[in-house]
């Protein structure tokens, strides 16, 4: 099967078209027919960094990409729920010793799959599982519910856009930040109200929108240093989320405030086989709200192939990319 490996952690040009074994169905586990690929951050920094990011690192020459969409191609032994031909969108391997979807084939455990949502094509389903389950797994840590007012940072990217909608979903009235007028629209569009953090400081936009008393909920997709911004824009015992926690900060206005801090790190199950089917059913959850017209992925508009990864990769860490970066397989 064609598959783009890479036989060194660097920059875009470890990219190689190569020659691979198709995989085959093991018990618990199906063999995919892949149709597209979506680029996540990790994915960029699992290419670059390389041991410095052990356990996630796949020993080389390895086969990255964890997002995709496609058809079940044969079914292992035990296998129930899933059938040859069925169309299903996951997030199952491009780490540690799990096969990534840059290949036509790859190997999945069922637990970690869902059925594709019926209205949407494979391109956008790629967009969704790894940004998909991060936003819905924060959101549901943090206890969002009705009449939840909720701040995003960062609204348009992969993880941001997904929450907002979900959030929404779930009955909150959201806020999200951003940088530019194309963001802006975008945020609107989703049913969200814009806040441009260029221009507007914490302080001035929790006066304009609660009255200074906080937002209940901060999903902050942006996280590291930003933590200090949600944690200033969070209400007195409100929740935040992140999905970035790596950074040495000063908790005082987390403590001052009686902060719950929720860290995301959507990977655990896939790392360490743990709670694996949890992943499968809010991917069925998410299929759901996407095929009932309440959520949408954003795919940026820019077309890769498979042989265009080290673009696609390039294309994300530019930051110019609205919503997800898919690969066509």
């Amino acid at each position: 099967m064609k598959a783009m490996t890479i036989n060194a952690f660097g920059g875009t040009e470890v990219f190689t078209a190569s020659e691979l074994i198709k995989p085959e169905a093991t018990a618990g586990h199906v063999v995919i027919k892949v149709a597209a690929t979506s680029v996540n951050t990790v994915d960029t920094m699992i290419r670059q960094m390389g041991e410095d990011l052990a356990p996630l690192s796949p020993a080389l020459p390895g086969v990255l990409g964890m997002d995709f969409a496609g058809v079940v191609e044969s079914v292992g032994v035990g296998v129930t729920g899933f059938s040859v031909g069925d169309e299903v969108y996951g997030c199952a391997g491009g780490l540690a010793d799990l096969q990534g979807a840059l290949a036509e084939y790859m190997l999945a455990d069922t637990k970690l799959i869902a059925h594709k949502p019926k209205t949407i094509s494979m391109r956008e389903a790629a967009a969704i599982p790894l940004v998909g389950i991060t936003a819905f797994e924060g959101l549901i840590r943090a206890g969002v519910s009705q009449n939840h007012k909720i701040l995003v940072h960062g609204g348009a990217g992969g993880v941001g856009h997904i929450a907002l909608q979900l959030a929404r979903y779930f009955g909150g009235e959201v806020y999200a930040t951003c940088s530019g007028n194309a963001q802006s629209e975008l945020i609107k569009k989703l049913g969200g109200t814009a806040i441009n953090y260029k221009t507007e400081s914490v302080t001035d936009y929790v006066a304009t929108y609660t009255d200074g008393a906080g937002f209940d909920v901060v999903y902050d997709s942006i996280g590291g240093a930003n933590l200090l911004n949600s944690f200033e824009a969070a209400a007195l015992n409100g929740q935040v989320a992140t999905t970035v926690s790596m950074a040495e900060i000063d908790l005082t206005t987390a403590h001052f405030k009686g902060l719950s801090l929720h860290v995301v790190f959507m990977l655990i199950p896939m790392l360490y086989n743990h709670k694996r089917e949890r992943h499968g059913e809010i991917l069925a959850k998410i299929a759901e709200i996407v095929d009932a017209g309440k959520l949408t992925p954003i795919v940026d508009e820019q077309y890769f192939s498979l042989e265009d990864v080290g673009k696609a990769h390039t294309r994300l860490a530019s930051g110019q990319a609205m919503g997800k970066v898919v690969v066509s397989v």
